[in-house]
């Protein structure tokens, strides 16, 4: 009897310290497939992505089930963002990701490839390093804000070099972003709040931006180390 006690505590023990949802690797549920999400990246391939207007690039990569965007080396020098091979108008986004310390990226949606940039078209997602990025970060610019726009309220973001969960939520004109199950952003575009907003932001000058109803997903290589796994879509 002494000896079966053991084993189940053993046992018990392993499955309290087996893999988390979050360690889970670029796989569906049964539930959330019956819910209509669908991988972006199935961890092995770059299927489904391609580069914004074709331009050079050396910088993205398949790594260890994640989209590694590689700093900037000798190697990695032709800079350019990822995006969705499909375009989006309502959905729900949820992805993974992680940055090393005085990092920068972001994730943009509704982007088009009507313009030179991205940003140029796609309202994004922020995410930086806080605390370590030189120069520093003001609020509307800070992870999970709406880049430039709108701050976040009461956002919880994990250390450096950990994951982190995130989502975009996009219905018609209403926009919220989440960070770790918490939502942190809200807005609503066409409003005046909106519209003053943007014209006291950088993208004052980019008539262009936030415009589009529908778009490109698009996951940005600011020059920095970014990586990204468990990409899903649900539309909505």
């Amino acid at each position: 009897m002494k000896n079966i006690m053991v084993l189940f505590c053993m046992a018990a023990l392993a499955f309290a310290c087996g893999p988390k949802k979050s360690e889970t690797l670029n796989e569906l549920t049964e539930a959330q497939k019956a819910d209509g999400w669908k991988l972006l990246f199935d961890g092995k391939t770059m299927n489904g992505w391609r580069i914004f207007k074709g331009k050079e690039n050396d910088t993205w990569e398949v790594l260890n089930g994640t989209l590694h965007c590689k700093p900037v080396t000798e190697t990695s020098s032709k800079r350019s963002d990822l995006m969705t091979t499909e375009q989006y108008k309502n959905f729900e986004l949820a992805f993974d990701w992680k940055i090393p310390k005085g990092a920068n990226s972001g994730v943009m949606f509704h982007v088009t490839e009507d313009f030179d940039l991205p940003y140029a078209s796609g309202p994004e997602y922020q995410i930086i390093d806080d605390a370590g990025y030189p120069g520093g970060v003001e609020p509307k610019n800070q992870t999970a804000s709406n880049y430039d726009v709108h701050v976040t309220e009461g956002a919880k973001i994990n250390a450096i070099g950990e994951w982190n969960t995130s989502k975009i939520v996009v219905n018609g004109n209403k926009v919220q972003h989440y960070i770790n199950g918490d939502k942190v952003v809200e807005y609503e575009f066409g409003t005046d709040a909106w519209k003053e907003k943007v014209a006291g932001s950088k993208w004052k000058s980019f008539p262009g931006y936030g415009m589009s109803s529908t778009g490109y997903i698009d996951l940005q290589d600011h020059g920095h180390e970014i990586w990204f796994k468990n990409i899903m879509i649900k539309s909505l």
